[in-house]
């Protein structure tokens, strides 16, 4: 079997041009999920589907190191963070990210950011249209700062907020979005590092179990203490990633305002919001893809991977595959009653296992928050959504509607 190959000499302008539907609509056009194009100019083979997501999580087969391209560790990532190690690095590592993780841990983090909800709530009965992607990413930081034992005065949220969201932001963005991530990444490097070297002269107290004390105190495989730059890089791999929840929750209030039936449903809780949280998680765009390296040339399925070619798994795509989910385009949440964990088949933020894989190691987390938010938006206010633009184009990377979803009229109702 051939593969199938892009016509165009590079497509990196049609991928930012096309976004999240780059790689599905040329599955769709070639008849095939995994085709050949270039990307940056370097030769790039793109996937999507289940049995191409258990392909890309076998460690035997690819690597990290190396895949995502500089631009993307200059803004979103940093360089030297947990998302492009391999082997015993890679273990050791998420290893630590995931002792944060215990049960009781995750729902602290979501009653802290529920609390910051409902402190807001009489601020927003008082004022005109409130943001609701705005106040949600301050009500993050706050929360998760507060969780990993991360000092924060109030005049600081909207600046640390701020730089977060431009890092979230700039990864697939060319001219200022792009170099507004750059500095931000550099500022909030700076800012982690100051906060791990006082942590460990002594001269900053942090809480033992979060975020902060652990990275800072953490050996390595080789026991040595992660150096500075490296340590910074993964204390904002907590804090970013649990700001970036906010696209998230905003896509859950865009759900209840498109389908209001959903309403009724999640608002007695249980079963019924896990469900609803869940095709939110499907259904709306967050990653894109993600990126691994050819370990060792092989042949898959008629499919050549020569050694070191870069791969990319089309996440969006394989959570719309219509041979994974029916009516893919349909928000339908009730697909996700009985459901059994499949961790090829659903990849919202990247598939495979958590301990000794590559998948998000807050996915808990981003449940446990989205949770929290639709029962505040279904049980604690009343709200109106004024006339605006909730356009949600499919080629900005990331996605999140123009307005930033405007809430107007609220109230108390608990």
């Amino acid at each position: 079997m051939s593969t199938p190959a892009d016509r165009s000499p590079d497509s990196t302008l049609a991928f930012l041009r096309e976004g999240y539907r780059f790689i599905s609509t040329r599955c769709e056009r070639y008849g095939s999920d995994v085709f050949t194009t270039r990307l940056l100019l370097e030769p790039t083979i793109c996937l999507r589907g289940r049995p191409a997501a258990m392909l890309f999580y076998d460690p035997e087969r690819f690597r990290r190191a190396g895949a995502l391209p500089k631009r993307g560790q200059r803004t979103l990532t940093g360089v030297g963070g947990v998302q492009g190690l391999d082997g015993p690095s890679h273990a050791d590592r998420k290893a630590m990210f995931m002792a944060l993780m215990t049960p009781s841990a995750v729902r602290h983090l979501g009653q802290l950011f529920e609390a910051e909800w409902r402190a807001r709530i009489p601020v927003w009965e008082r004022s005109g249209p409130v943001v609701l992607f705005d106040e949600v990413g301050r009500m993050l930081t706050r929360a998760v700062c507060a969780w990993a034992g991360v000092p924060l005065a109030e005049r600081e949220v909207t600046r640390r907020t701020d730089d977060l969201h431009a890092m979230i932001d700039s990864a697939a963005a060319l001219g200022p979005r792009h170099w507004r991530g750059r500095l931000a990444r550099h500022r909030g490097e700076q800012w982690a590092g100051d906060l791990v070297e006082r942590v460990r002269r002594g001269a900053l107290p942090a809480p033992a179990g979060g975020a902060l004390r652990a990275i800072a105190e953490h050996r390595d495989e080789a026991g040595r203490p992660l150096p500075r730059r490296v340590a910074a890089v993964e204390l904002l791999n907590v804090l970013r990633p649990t700001v970036a929840v906010d696209r998230f929750v905003v896509f859950a209030a865009l759900a209840l305002h498109d389908h209001p039936h959903c309403r009724d449903r999640v608002r007695s809780g249980g079963d019924a919001t896990e469900q609803f949280v869940q095709e939110v998680r499907r259904y709306y765009p967050f990653f894109a893809v993600a990126a691994a390296r050819v370990r060792h040339s092989f042949d898959w399925q008629g499919h050549h991977f020569p050694q070191g070619r870069r791969v990319l798994l089309d996440l969006y795509g394989t959570n719309h595959h219509p041979q994974l989910w029916p009516e893919p385009e349909r928000f339908r949440p009730e697909r996700f009653a009985g459901w059994r964990v499949d961790p090829y088949a659903f990849v919202p933020q990247g598939g495979g296992e958590h301990l000794g894989g590559h998948r998000c190691a807050g996915e808990w987390i981003t449940i446990e928050l989205m949770k929290r938010a639709v029962t505040v938006l279904t049980t604690a206010l009343r709200y109106e959504v004024p006339p605006q633009n909730l356009a949600l184009s499919l080629r900005r990377m990331p996605a999140r509607p123009p307005s930033g979803f405007l809430l107007s009229d609220v109230r108390r109702t608990d």
